[in-house]
């Protein structure tokens, strides 16, 4: 019970309350927490002060709204070294997740001129668009969009790609894509597709990031465009 004779605001101490569940595992990472009402009756204070230290909770990154599904408590941060060409699996792994990745279009398509420059394409050559949404844990964190050569990549087409691509690559295919070409970071806002395939609110900040990869040959292996929902992403410079 919140103590209303303390100097303390009771907001502040909601929030602390709600700090201590999570850390306790009362309210355990990834699970949905108590709607307003109930977190109201639990303490014995007004709507309103849950909803204040709810959101400050949401702000810090403790907690994540999920528009039409309630309030959950937040994942940790995937850690990853911008400068490093390190897959996703790999950085999950690093951080003690498990990780996959539900392909949601795999296709053929004819390259605008800037994609038919950086993946370094003959005239008329096609590319292979693969989109996927990568998970960690059970939750989505990236929407993966890469293009590959298509004379050189077109056994993509018949893989299932829900695990490493990379290992893929390396293992099956002879292709270590150990070298980065220039990369850019920036904010973005999901769109209502964006929010949909990473199950997040339309607005949501994610990381855009753009990059080149080559293989051991200095070859192109693909052009990247990938979506990250930013407060579950931290990058070291």
């Amino acid at each position: 019970m919140l103590n209303s004779d303390h100097p303390e605001p009771l907001y502040i101490q909601l929030k602390k309350a709600i700090q201590a569940a999570i850390h306790n595992g009362t309210f355990q990472q990834g699970e949905k927490i108590p709607t307003e009402t109930e977190l109201s009756d639990r303490y014995q204070v007004s709507r309103i002060t849950v909803r204040k230290a709810v959101e400050e909770l949401a702000q810090e990154g403790y907690l994540t709204k999920r528009q039409g599904k309630g309030t959950f408590v937040s994942h940790p941060k995937i850690g990853r070294k911008i400068e490093h060409v390190i897959g996703f699996t790999a950085a999950c792994k690093a951080n003690g997740l498990t990780s996959h990745s539900r392909v949601t279009r795999k296709e053929i398509i004819v390259p605008d001129s800037d994609l038919a420059v950086a993946l370094q394409l003959a005239e008329g050559e096609k590319a292979i668009y693969i989109q996927r949404t990568r998970y960690a844990g059970d939750s989505p964190l990236m929407l993966e969009n890469n293009y590959y050569p298509a004379s050189r990549f077109s056994f993509l087409m018949d893989e299932t790609l829900e695990g490493s691509l990379y290992d893929l690559l390396r293992d099956k295919y002879g292709i270590d894509p150990n070298q980065p070409g220039e990369t850019t970071l920036e904010i973005v806002l999901a769109d209502e597709d964006k929010a949909r395939l990473l199950e997040t609110s339309i607005g949501k900040p994610l990381f855009y990031m753009k990059t080149m990869i080559y293989d051991q040959h200095g070859l192109p292996v693909h052009a990247g465009r990938q979506f990250m929902i930013g407060d579950r992403y931290q990058f070291t410079l």
